[in-house]
This record gives structure tokens, sequence and C-alpha cells, in this order.
């Protein structure tokens, strides 16, 4: 993995190197934000849809209309919490980046599917994003805290 300050994502897609966002260069290219509760009741903050921002980050790096559509999303938590997530399932995604104007508390994003399987699908404090295209898997669905550690995972946590 890429080496990251505490607000930067990695973005991980089929075909592209990895590479370093920040909360604020997604929001700029989803273009419009709202407020959280629109979409997740009982929330707080502001957030911007999942699906507009992948649309035009895939417009901006040069990813063609007729190209693949990943089959699935895999966040990773600063806390080693991973989540697979089908594609289907994220058509009402929305990115948490701040809360009342400032920076989240708890790491540079936070993601909510309100519609999803299951609520250990919102994940907070997401460091790494994985954008995947595995037909075999299509609809599978996993989280939970990362059961294996390379060692430069372990260097980190000193």
């Amino acid at each position: 993995m890429l080496p990251r300050s505490d607000r930067t994502i990695v973005i991980h897609h089929f075909g592209q190197e990895p590479f370093e966002t920040s909360p604020e260069d997604m929001t700029a290219l989803a273009q419009s934000v709202f407020p959280l509760a629109d979409r997740v009741a009982g929330a707080v903050g502001e957030a911007f849809d999942f699906a507009s921002w992948y649309g035009a980050w895939r417009s901006r790096h040069g990813i063609e209309e007729s190209a693949a559509i990943p089959t699935h999303l895999k966040v990773e938590a600063a806390d080693a919490f991973e989540a697979l997530i089908p594609w289907e399932q994220l058509k009402d995604a929305a990115v948490q980046y701040a809360i009342d104007g400032e920076h989240l508390p708890m790491g540079p994003i936070r993601l909510y599917v309100p519609n999803g399987s299951s609520e250990c699908l919102n994940v907070k404090h997401v460091v790494a994003c994985h954008f995947i295209h595995e037909e075999a898997h299509r609809g599978e669905v996993s989280y939970g805290f990362k059961s294996s550690f390379s060692p430069d995972d372990l260097r980190k946590q000193r």
C-alpha cells in the first residue's frame, strides 16, 4: 500500500495504478454535496453521492463509458476493518466528509450504504477503496477485521 497521511484515501482501480486523494478532492469531483440526514436518518454532517463521484472519477481518468463497471467495492478502515460490498448495493451510498464544515474526527471519510444488506457495510475511517471486477463472486458480501497482516501493516501499528 502507498504511504499516506491521516487525511488521505488510497484508490485502487483495476487497470489503473493506485493513487492518493483527499476528501476535499473527492468532494470537488463529486460537484454537489448534501446533508447526510437527507439519505441516512438521524445522521449528521455533509456528504456527497458515491455514484456521482465514481462517474466523475472514471471520466477524469479516461475510462470509457463502455468499460466494465466494478462488481464490488472493498473498503479498508484505519482500524483494520474491511468490507466487500456488491456494486448493486452502492446505488444510494453516501460519503461523509465533514460535520459542520469540519474534518471528521474519525478519519478522512465515512461510507454509508443505506440500502445495504448489513449495517456493517457503513465503514468509518476509510483509508483505502478497491474497485474490484470479479464476476465469479458477484453479489458476495463480507466484512470484519483483517485477520492477516503484512510486515508493513505491523510496522504501522507501532
